[in-house]
């Protein structure tokens, strides 16, 4: 099972806005169907946010998730994983509303405050389908992604020794792993840790190959055979830098949150060609595609039967 690669798929996030592709799901039932085919086309994990249904911007209310993700369960076995991320913008207590109504099997945990800087993308658009999007972008000019220690103590004592979830911990930079190291010296989290390496965020790590075999120089040297490191950058490097994660023996995620993309110039029309196209190059190397239940395994995850959906 040691050579089986996870794929995650973060089907909608909280960063594209609507007008930058018709093919971005909002509504509960999108999002289910999204969901639901990237995990029939090989996706282990489902990194899942909500969105206003009318507006398509992103939404916390429990009540959306608590829509979406019984429909997905009934319609795969995948592991859902509910961002604590949110939107930009979110309180602490928006970003934790939905993970801790559903008290899934995985959450994603931000490890460090940062600039997060998505303004230059309002740039490109000249005609909006809601009022709110170009202001939701421009706001991160002058905007810092709040997480700070006691945010993250929050979050994993709350959900972690809480609700037993376990959690995606998303590095954005060198420091963040650090961070990690930071929470598992105090106790409160145990191994496996499943530790998601994010190269181009204006504000993070860049997109350069050297930065990700430093990230994974060092997350060796801190967690050693303690940890599962996966991979994904943003934008026209997602599949490069899950190709090289892949050949490095780590885990990959793709999805429409982290790319409207399939190719050069080429944009995506759903979350399961992203997933079909890794699954490809995977599998192309010599390397198996994980299933959902290896990957419970793997994460050492509480299972599908213990959730609250």
């Amino acid at each position: 099972m040691a050579n089986k690669v996870i794929i995650t798929c973060a089907v909608t996030g909280g960063i594209h806005t609507p007008t930058m592709s018709p093919h971005l799901p909002v509504t509960p039932q999108e999002i289910a169907g999204a969901a639901i085919e990237a995990a029939d086309a090989g996706a282990a994990i489902i990194h899942l946010h909500a969105r206003d249904p009318e507006t398509g911007r992103p939404d916390p209310r429990p009540e959306l998730f608590l829509e979406l993700m019984p429909e997905i369960a009934r319609g795969c076995d995948a592991v859902l994983n509910v961002s604590t991320g949110g939107g930009l913008g979110m309180t602490r207590e928006e970003r934790l509303r939905a993970a801790a109504a559903t008290s899934p099997e995985m959450a994603s945990l931000n490890v460090g405050s940062m600039n997060f800087g998505i303004f230059p993308m309002a740039g490109k658009q000249s005609h909006w389908k809601h009022e709110w999007e170009p202001a939701f972008l421009e706001m991160t000019r002058d905007f810092v992604f709040k997480n700070t220690f006691a945010d993250i103590e929050h979050v994993v004592k709350e959900l972690g020794q809480g609700h037993g979830t376990k959690f995606e911990f998303e590095c954005y930079d060198l420091g963040h792993l650090y961070n990690v190291a930071w929470l598992i010296d105090q106790g409160w989290v145990e191994p496996p840790f499943f530790v998601q390496m994010v190269f181009g965020i204006l504000g993070g790590v860049g997109a350069d190959p050297d930065n990700l075999m430093h990230m994974h120089t060092i997350a060796d040297r801190l967690f050693g055979d303690s940890y599962e490191w996966s991979v994904l950058a943003a934008g026209r490097h997602q599949m490069p830098f899950a190709t090289q994660a892949v050949m490095l023996g780590g885990n990959v995620r793709v999805g429409m949150e982290d790319s409207l993309f399939i190719g050069p110039g080429e944009p995506t029309t759903s979350n399961a060609a992203q997933v079909e196209k890794i699954r490809g190059i995977v599998e192309s190397l010599g390397y198996r595609v994980a299933t959902p239940d290896e990957a419970r395994q793997r994460l050492a995850l509480k299972g599908a039967d213990r959730v609250a959906y």
